[in-house]
């Protein structure tokens, strides 16, 4: 009788150890699966809210001419990767102190973005002063040609599609089938202005969702 109560208590005991085993295991893996969750929830945020530098711009000199204010701007492209590398160097004289910097933005899904895959781009356009008109403003690339630091868009375009994209872009941005055939959500103007002042440098940032601006800092 005593074997048998023995043999009957291991047994329970058994069964609840399994048991616990068994939720404990269960519980381990939901806590795997929600860190990993959590994981891939944090790197798409971080995606989303990823920012880089396409460029900096400060002034040289600025005074009267007969009586009207000009602006001497450096501006300065930079590789989106490497802010240190510099793509282009130009000088520009505008009239005022208010300078406008326009920029071409091509915006990416926001799937593509979450899973790190691609990027907003920013093609730059020109610069012009508050009393210039836009059509007037100083060209800062070569229309029609394909920058070479933009060559991962091409990638994903045919030969065909490729010369379209950059000699026809504003055409393509009314063809939303064909953006979307691309993951590409959007492509837009857009365009910053400050006041210029002596001192101070311009840096623009793109965020990888395709906010365009500019941060200010001192000239050091």
């Amino acid at each position: 009788m005593k074997k048998l109560f023995f043999i009957l208590f291991a047994a329970v005991i058994l069964a609840g150890g399994g048991v616990f085993l068994w939720r404990w295991t269960a519980s381990h893996r939901s806590i795997q699966r929600l860190l990993a969750e959590n994981r891939q929830l944090q790197e798409a945020i971080a995606n989303l809210a990823f920012e880089q530098q396409i460029g900096y711009a400060k002034v040289l000199e600025q005074g009267l001419k007969d009586g009207r204010l000009f602006t001497k701007i450096l501006f300065v492209q930079t590789a989106p990767e490497e802010p240190s590398l510099q793509i282009l160097r130009k000088e520009v004289e505008t009239e005022g102190d208010v300078a406008h910097f326009d920029i071409l933005i091509v915006r990416f899904s926001n799937q593509l973005v979450m899973d790190g895959r691609e990027r907003a781009i920013g093609l730059w356009r020109r610069v012009y002063g508050e009393n210039m008109r836009p059509a007037d403003g100083i060209s800062l690339e070569q229309e029609g040609v394909e920058p070479a630091q933009y060559a991962n868009i091409c990638r994903m375009l045919s030969s065909r599609d490729r010369r379209l994209f950059w000699q026809e872009i504003w055409s393509l941005s009314n063809q939303p089938k064909r953006l979307e055939s691309l993951g590409i959500s959007a492509v837009y103007g857009n365009a910053v202005y400050r006041q210029m002042r002596p001192g101070l440098i311009y840096v623009f940032k793109l965020s990888s969702t395709g906010a365009f601006w500019a941060e200010v800092i001192p000239d050091l």
